[in-house]
């Protein structure tokens, strides 16, 4: 017995949600970070389960939810040497504080 298409769907959302709450709810910006990664795994999830169920023949799902993944890993990267930057300069790694490039 297969698991639904719906099921899969709204396990994405509420991941998607909760990574929403952690973007904007967040002052740190790891928090904030972490809750990026959650968004896009949901959409990894929402990649995958469309393409078992529209066109199982096909690579096209695996392929993006790939990209998203590569996307995700250089997004953390470049994130976290940021935010090691900022902690270095400032001692500090509220995004409300961050200004760096305020005049």
């Amino acid at each position: 017995m297969a698991i639904p298409l719906s099921w899969y769907l709204i396990v994405a959302a509420v991941l998607f949600c909760i990574g929403i709450y952690g973007v904007l709810a967040r002052r740190n910006a790891v928090g904030i970070l972490m809750g990026v990664e959650l968004m896009l795994n949901a959409v990894n999830i929402n990649l995958v389960a469309f393409w078992r169920y529209l066109n199982p023949t096909d690579v096209s799902g695996q392929a993006f939810a790939l990209f998203v993944l590569v996307v995700a890993a250089a997004e953390a990267v470049v994130g976290l040497a940021l935010i090691i930057s900022v902690y270095r300069n400032r001692g500090d790694i509220d995004a409300e504080n961050i200004n760096l490039l305020k005049q």
